[in-house]
């Protein structure tokens, strides 16, 4: 099964590949490895247009949407 999510808020679409896109980007930038990467969690604010996001359980970060 294949399965996409796709936030509608605010007159924008933001699917669940594209943000999981921005925070890896968000990570690299960090100075850290993609290739690190084994577990991604996204919390969506769409009123705040934020999203936070964990990666592997211990590195916390936040992006704009």
């Amino acid at each position: 099964m294949k399965s996409e999510l796709t936030i509608q808020y605010g007159g924008k679409d933001n699917t669940e590949s594209e943000l999981i896109a921005k925070a890896k980007d968000a990570y690299k930038a960090a100075g850290n490895k993609v290739s690190d990467i084994k577990k991604v969690e996204l919390y969506v604010q769409p009123e705040n247009s934020i999203v936070y996001f964990v990666i592997n359980g211990d590195y916390n970060g936040e992006f704009q949407i």
